[in-house]
């Protein structure tokens, strides 16, 4: 189901990702829910749930990556 704020987010998700994220994985999640209501767009028998939040996570590392430290930056700023 899409969300519609960012506490409405499953908890590992408010809890990993920092406020900017949160609102990158949102709207990138709420997108992929509308794109992939058509179970044929879906690969491997993948749910609708399973694959917005797999379009999600990857919106948000599009933007933020673990560094050598192993800690998240912006790689727009690199």
């Amino acid at each position: 189901m899409p969300y519609s704020q960012l506490t409405d987010l499953p908890r590992w998700v408010q809890h990993v990702l920092p406020k900017h994220w949160q609102e990158i994985y949102l709207a990138a999640f709420n997108n992929a829910w509308q794109q992939y209501r058509d179970p044929k767009k879906r690969r491997g028998g993948e749910t609708r749930e399973e694959v917005s939040h797999k379009v999600a996570w990857f919106a948000v590392e599009r933007v933020y990556q673990k560094n050598e430290e192993e800690k998240w930056v912006d790689i727009r700023q690199q």
